[in-house]
């Protein structure tokens, strides 16, 4: 054989070894994963069911028992969680400020059961919506609600996405 197609030879072994590993490395990283579990039913997303219904029926007392003593809460525009009893007394601003306080849900509820440090999370879809005592305006905003829960069932940790600007200026700030 000659020297050249040696060479050829050669360059083509070490293009094709080359593109291999290329190929094996990124089905290796390309492979699926599963890191939990997503429920449609679950005992949590009945727990949320109840925390909201709670919340529109101001029964403070059957929201609290929801909660872990410990439990934190935050919402978009906070600077930091805050305790839950600080949270509930929040929430009873909505309704010093606004009539027809609703959380209208959108779709539904899942609870996802995460490997990864055992997290447990119901998130949830609403509009919440609240018609201002001072202006007679109503208004919706489209939320999304992540509750964690502890190992006995309780929400420990709770955070909510929205624009809450007007919720915010008729409450005169957070």
């Amino acid at each position: 054989m000659s020297r050249n197609k040696l060479k050829i030879l050669k360059k083509m072994k070490k293009i094709f070894i080359t593109a291999a590993l290329f190929l094996s490395a990124i089905t290796a990283f390309c492979q699926e994963e599963e890191n939990g579990t997503i429920y449609i039913k679950h005992p949590y997303i009945d727990v949320v069911n109840q925390s909201s219904a709670a919340y529109e029926n101001q029964d403070w007392n059957s929201l609290t028992n929801l909660y872990s003593d410990t439990a934190k809460w935050w919402a978009s525009g906070m600077k930091k969680f805050i305790p839950i009893a600080d949270a509930m007394n929040e929430w009873k601003k909505d309704f010093q400020y606004f009539d027809s306080v609703k959380q209208v849900p959108q779709g539904y509820p899942d609870y996802l059961h995460y490997k990864k440090g055992d997290a447990k999370i119901v998130q949830s879809w609403y509009t919440w919506t609240g018609k201002s005592k001072k202006t007679g305006e109503m208004i919706k905003v489209p939320i999304v609600v992540f509750d964690e829960f502890n190992a006995d069932g309780k929400i420990s940790l709770e955070y909510i996405y929205g624009d809450f600007s007007k919720v915010v200026q008729e409450e005169g700030g957070m």
